[in-house]
């Protein structure tokens, strides 16, 4: 949806819109292969590092992929569509990636989750 939007109205043929519809290619790609591994880890009953920084991963690259989304719309993307079109749909992408790095704990959180839990560092000083 995301590559059929940019080819209708020319954001395609702009060099930094593609390298950014690579770059989340890559991301994903990357992501796939880490959950993959997280499977095959799985079997043994661990928890792998990967599967600690799956989820930050994910809630970063989703939001990137949002703001490529109205990049990619333009001026199109700043009123809403009422008969539900592409570009609606692309604006959810937006509006939803934006609760990605803050329902399953904000990204500072995961942060400190990896630290304390993959990485063995002692836990953060709590207040009173």
């Amino acid at each position: 949806m995301l590559l059929g939007a940019a080819r209708a109205n020319g954001a395609a043929s702009d060099p930094l819109i593609r390298q950014r519809i690579a770059q989340a290619h890559i991301g994903l790609t990357a992501m796939r292969y880490s959950a993959l591994r997280m499977l095959t880890n799985a079997q043994s009953g661990t928890l792998s590092h990967e599967a600690f920084t799956y989820r930050l991963h994910w809630g970063v690259w989703h939001k990137k992929l949002g703001e490529l989304a109205m990049d990619v719309l333009g001026p199109a993307g700043e009123y809403a569509d009422p008969n539900g079109g592409p570009a609606h749909a692309l604006q959810r992408l937006f509006l939803f990636s934006r609760s990605d790095t803050i329902y399953g704990g904000t990204s500072q959180i995961q942060r400190n989750q990896i630290a304390e839990r993959a990485l063995g560092l002692p836990k953060e000083p709590r207040g009173p």
